[in-house]
């Protein structure tokens, strides 16, 4: 790739570290960066009017749409653009989702400007950038997938204490209205507790929220 522009995007909500990402970039002449957004919604809405990008450097926490959902998002959009992971984590379950969303490299946030670099050009010919600690993690994904989707999953499923005790009761058999009384709320917020609990769970029927509690141990 030496000798053309290529042409990145940056997608970091902190400032300092998108900062810190143009100085490294700026020691490199053929790398032009074309934009820098501060959220996953922001990148997704620049691609859909600038295709002409290589490579994103992508933040996996941020506020409105995290890294793992931009990606997803991205690559269906897309396909051609290929997609760096920067984060200050190396825990497996990110690793995890950012693999399955799609993602070309993972790189931790303090890597070295000659190393980003590389690993810019080893994606874009192909090739998977990441730093000996995440290489580990990911021979480990690739061990015992299976688990770790599992532990991925169950860390998706966050219920608020009160839903957590309306699910307890729904599963212990009790009405709308006998856990609103045990709760000494209406039946109607008792629904809404309800449909939140079914939102996150992602099922359609009190059966399948039973059971997927179960499988979470939520209950």
């Amino acid at each position: 790739m030496a000798g053309t522009k290529i042409h990145l995007g940056i997608v970091e909500d902190n400032p300092f570290s998108t900062k810190a990402l143009q100085e490294k970039l700026s020691f490199f002449d053929e790398l032009q960066v074309r934009f820098s957004v501060s959220n996953g919604a922001e990148a997704v809405e620049k691609l859909k009017t600038d295709k002409h990008i290589d490579l994103l450097l992508m933040d996996i926490e941020m506020p409105v749409m995290n890294g793992v959902d931009a990606t997803q998002k991205i690559k269906q959009l897309a396909p051609h653009v290929k997609v760096i992971m920067l984060t200050v984590f190396d825990n497996d379950d990110l690793i995890f989702k950012a693999i399955m969303a799609g993602a070309d490299g993972y790189l931790l946030k303090d890597v070295d400007a000659k190393s980003l670099y590389q690993g810019i050009l080893d994606t874009l010919e192909g090739g998977a950038a990441m730093t000996p600690s995440i290489a580990l993690k990911t021979i480990k994904l690739l061990q015992n997938p299976i688990q770790v989707a599992e532990e991925a999953e169950m860390e998706q499923v966050k219920l608020s204490e009160r839903e957590l005790e309306v699910l307890q009761q729904i599963s212990n058999g009790l009405s709308y209205t006998q856990i609103a009384e045990n709760l000494f709320v209406s039946p109607s917020t008792i629904r809404k507790h309800t449909e939140n609990i079914y939102k996150k769970l992602q099922v359609n029927s009190k059966l399948e929220a039973i059971d997927k509690a179960r499988l979470n141990r939520l209950i």
